[in-house]
């Protein structure tokens, strides 16, 4: 069981060199604390998850790329994250629209080898289990 999350949950990539906030969409129309509820599936780059400032992975090509020109000098790039799959774990035995809550505690991975996590879920006063 954990903190529900919600629009403006802060979110932070172990490559990225910043924090960023989750934006679910409203589909599943529940909202908690005033806010739209999130799922293990709000996982759209760029629309669900913002990008992280600057990225230092040099799985992503673009850093390898500027790194290898930089002489072997890590050369961060602008992060465009790339979600490999939904968040896990998700809350056990609550639903939002048929999918799992996201909760505090989830992770997903980056394709370029960041694991993404919350950091802060949004919600602080509802619990989902």
């Amino acid at each position: 069981m954990g903190q529900s999350a919600v629009m403006g949950a802060v979110m932070q990539c172990t490559f990225g060199l910043a924090p960023s906030t989750l934006s679910p969409l409203p589909v599943s129309r529940v909202m908690i604390e005033g806010r739209p509820a999130a799922t293990i599936t709000d996982i759209a780059p760029g629309v669900n998850i913002p990008p992280f400032g600057m990225c230092t992975s040099l799985s992503n090509p673009t850093v390898a790329a500027a790194t290898s020109a930089a002489l072997g000098v890590l050369t961060p790039m602008p992060c465009v994250p790339a979600v490999a799959g939904p968040w896990k774990p998700g809350a056990l035995r609550t639903t939002l629209g048929g999918k799992p809550a996201l909760v505090s505690g989830s992770t997903c991975n980056c394709a370029f080898g960041g694991l993404i996590s919350l950091t802060m879920p949004g919600a602080v006063r509802t619990t989902a289990s």
